[in-house]
């Protein structure tokens, strides 16, 4: 079964909770003492509808202030396909929980207050998604009851938006439209009767549509090591086979590879999942290799077919997003987490900070918490990466704090 992470995005009050609580409820993925929960707060509050902000407001300060603060992870299934939703704050002052949050995702639904139409907030969501290269966007315009469900309402914010996507960069990326009222559960499982005008698809009948081709970006083969597996067992005793999840692309029994940083050049003998072999593993499988020849391959080793070498380099230039209330500055030394390997990395400068309004750049020394900037590092050894916008999964880094051994910031190779 597919599993599809999904990311949600939103400003204060635009229904990101209710919707997802909605999706829950109308899927029927939620439990009996949860619904219970739910009706007896919706009462205490004296509303007359049900408060789903409830199922994913898990923070006292959330459910206090009606508000996202920190990034939820839902889980729920239906027939066809298992989801995961991280559903992140869209306040400015929580840009680095919305980039953790949307990191990860392959669909992100930025919601909409049919009311205020595209605002501030709308243009940072975007641009996150951007950024983070997210294939899929449906832009979800929620409370389509509170303007009487205007097509001219939505028509008007669409072709605002659509203006605004005229920005973007990532022409690949393909966005949808979908007016709903998550309150009354219009659109998001169930088409909504009070809109006959709109002829789409509900959310949860997009996000059934979508298959991972759909979602994910073909590029060339990646195999981080994990682990080198050593039975050492009468049955197994000569095996030697290495472990990680698969990226990019799909790799063959018979293919010529390469083990990075060493260079040196092998075959895929065979593929290992679980207790059966295969003669080919596709991107995003946990797989274990075995090569020809017995070589020296070690955890944050990577294995890449010959003819399709990445960029080995020890000087990168790189998108951060500042993490830690602790200021980025030139000079500061920190360990990079790239896939499996780890190097002690320097700060050379900061070039500027980038507007996430799509106001361009401005020159900067040094980023603040949840900024972003273009950062240039120099590494103490050559990583083997490739160009964030090439292959997402190489591309992509965890600056930490060698004192405090917290990550500091998230960044993505040029």
């Amino acid at each position: 079964m597919d599993v599809l992470k999904i990311a949600t995005a939103g400003s204060v009050d635009d229904g990101k909770s209710t919707l997802i609580g909605r999706l829950l409820y109308d899927t029927k993925s939620l439990t009996t003492d949860k619904i219970e929960a739910i009706e007896k707060s919706s009462r205490q509050k004296g509303y007359d509808y049900l408060d789903f902000s409830l199922a994913t407001d898990g923070l006292v300060a959330e459910r206090e202030q009606g508000i996202t603060i920190d990034v939820a992870h839902i889980y729920f299934s239906t027939a066809k396909k298992s989801y995961i939703i991280a559903d992140t704050p869209g306040h400015v002052e929580y840009t680095r929980n919305m980039v953790t949050g949307a990191s990860t995702s392959q669909v992100s639904i930025i919601l909409i207050d049919a009311r205020k139409g595209v605002i501030e907030q709308t243009y940072r969501h975007f641009f996150i998604n951007n950024l983070l290269r997210v294939k899929e966007v449906i832009v979800a315009i929620n409370k389509m009851d509170l303007v009487d469900y205007s097509e001219e309402v939505f028509n008007k914010i669409k072709a605002d938006f659509q203006a605004l996507n005229a920005k973007s960069t990532f022409k690949e990326q393909n966005v949808s439209y979908i007016p709903l009222s998550a309150i009354n559960g219009g659109n998001v499982v169930d088409k909504s009767e009070n809109m006959p005008w709109y002829d789409g698809q509900t959310v949860l009948e997009h996000l059934e549509g979508l298959h991972s081709h759909d979602v994910y970006e073909a590029g060339k083969a990646r195999f981080p090591v994990q682990t080198v597996i050593r039975p050492k067992t009468e049955e197994y005793h000569d095996f030697r086979g290495y472990a990680g999840k698969l990226y990019g692309n799909s790799i063959k029994v018979g293919d010529a590879v390469t083990v990075l940083p060493s260079l040196t050049e092998s075959k895929v003998s065979k593929i290992h999942f679980f207790d059966k072999t295969f003669d080919e593993a596709t991107a995003g499988s946990s797989i274990t290799i075995e090569l020809e020849n017995d070589i020296n391959v070690t955890r944050g080793d990577m294995i890449v077919k010959s003819d399709e070498l990445p960029r080995i380099e020890k000087d990168i230039t790189t998108t951060v997003c500042w993490m830690d209330s602790k200021k980025l500055v030139a000079g500061t030394k920190y360990l990079i987490q790239h896939n499996t390997n780890r190097v002690l990395a320097k700060v050379e400068s900061i070039k500027n900070t980038i507007s996430t309004d799509y106001s361009g750049t401005k020159e900067a020394s040094q980023l603040a918490i949840n900024e972003i900037g273009e950062v240039s590092i120099k590494l103490s050894k050559p990583l083997y990466f490739d160009a964030y916008n090439e292959n997402k999964s190489n591309g992509a880094f965890i600056l930490i704090d060698t004192a405090t051994n917290t990550t500091a910031g998230v960044g993505f190779i040029r």
